[in-house]
Protein backbone atom coordinates (compact mmCIF):
# COMPACT_ATOMS: atom_id res chain seq x y z
CA UNK A 1 0.00 0.00 0.00
CA UNK A 2 0.98 3.61 -0.94
CA UNK A 3 2.03 5.92 1.70
CA UNK A 4 0.41 9.65 2.09
CA UNK A 5 2.82 11.77 0.63
CA UNK A 6 1.74 14.90 3.11
CA UNK A 7 2.39 13.40 6.15
CA UNK A 8 6.09 13.08 7.53
CA UNK A 9 7.37 10.27 9.54
CA UNK A 10 5.74 12.18 12.68
CA UNK A 11 2.56 12.08 11.51
CA UNK A 12 2.54 15.98 10.42
CA UNK A 13 0.91 17.88 7.61
CA UNK A 14 3.77 18.61 5.30
CA UNK A 15 4.07 20.32 1.28
CA UNK A 16 5.45 17.77 -0.37
CA UNK A 17 9.27 18.91 -1.48
CA UNK A 18 9.07 18.44 -5.22
CA UNK A 19 12.88 20.18 -6.33
CA UNK A 20 14.45 17.20 -7.19
CA UNK A 21 11.58 16.35 -9.41
CA UNK A 22 11.97 17.14 -13.73
CA UNK A 23 9.99 19.50 -15.60
CA UNK A 24 7.45 17.49 -17.30
CA UNK A 25 4.07 18.85 -19.29
CA UNK A 26 1.45 17.77 -17.29
CA UNK A 27 -2.29 17.82 -17.41
CA UNK A 28 -5.31 16.55 -15.54
CA UNK A 29 -8.71 16.60 -16.59
CA UNK A 30 -11.91 16.37 -14.06
CA UNK A 31 -15.95 16.64 -13.77
CA UNK A 32 -18.79 17.09 -12.26
CA UNK A 33 -22.71 17.88 -12.39
CA UNK A 34 -25.12 20.25 -11.07
CA UNK A 35 -28.94 18.41 -10.81
CA UNK A 36 -31.56 21.10 -11.22
CA UNK A 37 -35.39 21.37 -11.83
CA UNK A 38 -36.39 21.23 -15.73
CA UNK A 39 -37.31 24.83 -15.41
CA UNK A 40 -34.25 26.35 -13.90
CA UNK A 41 -32.29 24.59 -16.50
CA UNK A 42 -34.25 26.16 -18.94
CA UNK A 43 -33.81 29.28 -17.10
CA UNK A 44 -30.10 29.08 -17.84
CA UNK A 45 -30.33 27.98 -21.58
CA UNK A 46 -32.59 30.65 -22.05
CA UNK A 47 -30.22 33.64 -20.20
CA UNK A 48 -33.44 34.08 -18.31
CA UNK A 49 -31.67 34.26 -14.45
CA UNK A 50 -31.57 37.79 -13.25
CA UNK A 51 -28.03 37.68 -12.18
CA UNK A 52 -26.90 37.24 -15.46
CA UNK A 53 -25.40 33.86 -18.30
CA UNK A 54 -25.22 31.93 -15.80
CA UNK A 55 -23.11 29.60 -17.98
CA UNK A 56 -20.42 32.10 -19.08
CA UNK A 57 -20.35 33.42 -15.53
CA UNK A 58 -19.46 30.14 -13.92
CA UNK A 59 -16.90 29.59 -16.86
CA UNK A 60 -14.71 32.36 -15.35
CA UNK A 61 -15.18 31.29 -11.83
CA UNK A 62 -13.37 28.16 -12.89
CA UNK A 63 -10.86 29.30 -14.31
CA UNK A 64 -10.81 31.65 -11.07
CA UNK A 65 -10.48 28.75 -9.00
CA UNK A 66 -8.07 26.69 -10.56
CA UNK A 67 -5.65 29.61 -10.38
CA UNK A 68 -6.23 30.13 -7.05
CA UNK A 69 -6.41 26.94 -5.42
CA UNK A 70 -3.59 26.85 -3.30
CA UNK A 71 -5.21 30.10 -1.77
CA UNK A 72 -7.65 27.66 -0.37
CA UNK A 73 -5.83 24.11 -0.39
CA UNK A 74 -3.11 24.41 2.14
CA UNK A 75 -0.40 21.62 0.87
CA UNK A 76 -0.48 22.79 -2.96
CA UNK A 77 2.03 24.28 -4.61
CA UNK A 78 1.59 27.40 -6.55
CA UNK A 79 1.37 26.77 -10.11
CA UNK A 80 2.64 28.23 -13.22
CA UNK A 81 -0.39 27.22 -15.08
CA UNK A 82 -0.10 27.76 -18.99
CA UNK A 83 -4.03 26.61 -19.68
CA UNK A 84 -7.46 26.52 -18.09
CA UNK A 85 -10.15 25.67 -19.96
CA UNK A 86 -13.91 24.65 -18.54
CA UNK A 87 -17.02 23.94 -20.37
CA UNK A 88 -20.41 23.95 -19.40
CA UNK A 89 -23.15 22.32 -20.80
CA UNK A 90 -26.96 21.91 -20.31
CA UNK A 91 -28.15 18.37 -20.69
CA UNK A 92 -32.27 18.48 -20.12
CA UNK A 93 -31.63 14.30 -20.63
CA UNK A 94 -30.98 14.64 -17.05
CA UNK A 95 -31.57 18.03 -15.82
CA UNK A 96 -28.17 18.81 -15.37
CA UNK A 97 -25.22 21.52 -16.18
CA UNK A 98 -22.15 19.14 -17.22
CA UNK A 99 -19.00 20.74 -16.40
CA UNK A 100 -15.77 19.61 -17.39
CA UNK A 101 -12.30 21.11 -16.57
CA UNK A 102 -8.57 20.45 -18.25
CA UNK A 103 -5.76 22.45 -16.51
CA UNK A 104 -2.48 22.31 -18.18
CA UNK A 105 1.47 23.11 -17.19
CA UNK A 106 5.35 22.27 -17.71
CA UNK A 107 5.97 22.04 -14.40
CA UNK A 108 7.09 19.46 -10.92
CA UNK A 109 4.14 18.68 -9.83
CA UNK A 110 0.50 17.87 -11.60
CA UNK A 111 -2.32 19.88 -11.89
CA UNK A 112 -5.33 17.39 -9.97
CA UNK A 113 -6.40 20.17 -7.82
CA UNK A 114 -6.38 22.79 -10.12
CA UNK A 115 -8.93 20.65 -12.49
CA UNK A 116 -11.31 19.56 -9.32
CA UNK A 117 -10.85 23.60 -8.11
CA UNK A 118 -12.17 24.92 -11.28
CA UNK A 119 -15.36 22.15 -11.25
CA UNK A 120 -15.86 22.97 -8.10
CA UNK A 121 -16.52 26.41 -8.04
CA UNK A 122 -17.98 26.45 -11.51
CA UNK A 123 -20.69 24.70 -9.72
CA UNK A 124 -21.17 26.71 -6.37
CA UNK A 125 -21.26 29.47 -8.75
CA UNK A 126 -24.49 28.06 -10.64
CA UNK A 127 -25.67 27.38 -7.73
CA UNK A 128 -25.62 30.78 -6.21
CA UNK A 129 -26.32 32.36 -9.09
CA UNK A 130 -29.55 29.86 -9.30
CA UNK A 131 -30.77 29.51 -5.56
CA UNK A 132 -33.37 32.21 -5.97
CA UNK A 133 -35.06 29.39 -8.38
CA UNK A 134 -34.16 26.34 -7.01
CA UNK A 135 -32.74 25.65 -3.46
CA UNK A 136 -32.95 21.90 -3.88
CA UNK A 137 -29.85 21.60 -7.15
CA UNK A 138 -27.65 19.20 -6.28
CA UNK A 139 -23.96 19.14 -6.92
CA UNK A 140 -22.49 15.74 -8.03
CA UNK A 141 -20.11 13.23 -9.14
CA UNK A 142 -17.05 15.61 -8.99
CA UNK A 143 -14.33 14.11 -10.03
CA UNK A 144 -11.14 13.75 -11.75
CA UNK A 145 -11.31 11.71 -14.91
CA UNK A 146 -8.08 12.09 -16.73
CA UNK A 147 -4.40 13.27 -15.69
CA UNK A 148 -0.98 12.80 -17.74
CA UNK A 149 2.54 13.60 -17.04
CA UNK A 150 5.15 13.20 -14.24
CA UNK A 151 6.00 9.84 -12.80
CA UNK A 152 2.55 8.50 -12.18
CA UNK A 153 1.92 8.05 -15.78
CA UNK A 154 -1.06 8.43 -17.39
CA UNK A 155 -4.49 8.06 -15.31
CA UNK A 156 -7.64 7.28 -17.31
CA UNK A 157 -11.40 7.02 -15.41
CA UNK A 158 -13.51 8.66 -18.19
CA UNK A 159 -15.41 5.06 -18.86
CA UNK A 160 -15.83 4.34 -15.42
Amino acid sequence: MSKLTHLDADGNAVMVDVSEKDMTERSATACGSVFMEPATLKLIGDKGVKKGDVLSVAQLAGIMGAKRTPDLIPLCHSLSLTSVKVDLTCNPDRNAVEIEATCKLKGKTGVEMEALMAVSVAALTIYDMCKAVDRGMRLSDIRLVHKKGGKSGVFDARDD
